[in-house]
């Protein structure tokens, strides 16, 4: 005798009437509608594992608030709870399906989670997926909840969690070019404004520039993790925390804290908060911040690794590719190409957070859904381009030391920085014949006895090119010996 097939769906209802969902589903009739009305982007919400942490983790300290209370019982509380443990290791996070873009205000969001919550608590109770006469996934999950609360808190959770990775990979960034600044600090070379031969530096402090544009953004970052600590949690529809108990906001709240263990504090005024999406806007802000700085950076490291005959070639990055299919050797600065795309890509993020918030209206902002995709899509791939830039670029940078000090020899540069040893007249004279001669600047001050051989050895070193005024003793000895002599004309 054949065994009984297993049944290939089973059959939920909602307002709008009766579907079938496949029987092995952990999501149910809501999500289905989802999947249907919202095939957007293609990217499901697991797409970010941060949010589906967050989502957990909410739903586990609204249902320890609600069991405190008294107002769940505890063998639902257990399942719950056990199913939240659960998702918040990773495990189901398959069955966040609904996709990143949609309607509504995040609701198909929120119960695509009650539902994939309350069919494992269901499974765990030794029920079949959708018996939710024991279980059910509004009654129960999402007990004294709301969209309007649950989905706002869980972005700023699950972004916090998200950034801390991104501060993580900026941090090993700096380091990189710390460590190069290090390695490059004797290496002389011109510096440049406006793209012209400005006055001498060493390319560590390039470098060391670089690290600390990087450190800066690090403190900004942070501190607007501040901002989304402050989580709605307890307003429920609007604010007024309209079914729920008086009580709930703040245990669930302080439960949320300890879950986290993150410094999640209840909004002053919950009204206000459940419409507000400034803190996003600001986040948004600094992420955007950083990616402008970072693709600068990346400018620079494109333009001083050009050539290598035809440009400046005066680092070398490491080769990642055959850079063309039809120009033989050709290396091509593809890392650092990268990290600028990225940058336009957080740019565009900013713009659309910030018309999303605008977009809000009245009691609630409807688009938190395109701003948790945006702000996700930033910080995470921010991070993949700090960590590949510092591993496949940064840390393998070498110097072309000849090529610099060449550059320097023939750059009016180093007569800027004799001015105060010859003179500004007579640095201007010698300034522009080496330009018109081809000539350096170290053998016509030589020739013109602006300084002798062993006064210029003293000077054009790392230490007094870039230290200004190292050097007081020099500087008096050669204007005594200009004033015995007269000026070479």
């Amino acid at each position: 005798m054949n065994p009984t097939p297993t049944p290939q769906t089973r059959t939920e209802k909602d307002l709008l009437g009766a579907r079938d969902i496949p029987a092995d589903a952990y999501w149910g009739i809501h999500t289905l509608r989802a999947l249907e009305n919202f095939p957007i982007s293609g990217i499901p919400i697991s797409t970010y594992p941060e949010l589906i942490k967050a989502l957990a983790l909410v739903k586990k300290a609204a249902t320890m608030a609600n069991l405190e209370l008294g107002l769940l019982e505890a063998p639902k509380a257990q399942a719950i709870l056990a199913a939240c443990d659960e998702i918040m290791n990773g495990d189901l996070h398959d069955q966040f399906v609904v996709d990143v873009i949609q309607g509504g205000a995040g609701t198909s969001t929120n119960m695509n989670a009650n539902e994939v919550i309350a069919n494992r608590g269901l499974e765990l109770m030794g029920r079949a997926k959708g018996e939710y006469g024991l279980l059910h996934p509004i009654e129960d999950v999402n007990l004294a909840q709301s969209t309007n609360d649950v989905y706002p808190t869980a972005l700023r959770l699950g972004l916090h969690f998200a950034v801390l990775g991104l501060l993580e990979a900026m941090a090993g960034l700096r380091q990189a070019f710390e460590d190069k600044s290090e390695e490059f600090m004797p290496l002389l070379k011109v510096g440049r404004t406006q793209l012209q031969d400005a006055v001498p530096m060493t390319l560590g402090q390039e470098f060391r520039a670089f690290a600390i544009m990087i450190g800066e953004d690090e403190k900004r970052i942070l501190e607007s993790l501040t901002l989304i600590s402050e989580v709605n949690l307890g307003a429920t529809a609007i604010g007024t925390g309209i079914n729920a108990h008086p009580q709930y906001a703040g245990l669930a709240c302080r439960h949320l804290a300890e879950l986290s263990d993150l410094d999640i504090v209840p909004a002053a005024y919950l009204v206000e908060a459940t419409q507000d999406t400034g803190a996003l806007v600001q986040v948004s802000g600094v992420l955007k911040r950083f990616a402008t700085k970072i693709s600068k950076i990346c400018n620079d490291l494109r333009l001083l690794s050009s050539g290598p005959r035809a440009g400046f070639n005066e680092i070398r990055l490491p080769a990642q590719a055959a850079g063309s299919s039809i120009m033989p050797g050709k290396i091509n600065p593809i890392i650092p190409e990268m990290v600028n795309q990225v940058a336009f890509e957080v740019i565009g993020n900013d713009v659309t957070v910030t018309m999303a918030a605008e977009g809000g209206q009245l009691q609630l902002n409807a688009f938190e859904p395109i701003m948790a995709h945006s702000l996700f899509k930033s910080v995470n791939h921010l991070r993949r381009a700090c960590r590949i830039l510092a591993d496949r670029c940064v840390r393998g940078i070498e110097a072309n030391a000849e090529v610099m000090r060449e550059h320097l020899d023939q750059s009016a540069a180093l007569a800027t920085a004799l001015n105060p040893y010859i003179g500004y007249e007579n640095a201007s004279t010698v300034a522009k014949e080496a330009l018109a001669t081809g000539r350096t600047v170290r053998e016509l001050v030589l020739e013109k006895g602006l300084l002798d051989a062993e006064e210029l050895t003293r000077l054009i070193t790392p230490e007094a090119l870039t230290q200004p005024m190292m050097l007081v003793d020099l500087i008096e000895s050669v204007k005594k010996r200009r004033r015995a002599k007269p000026e070479t004309r």
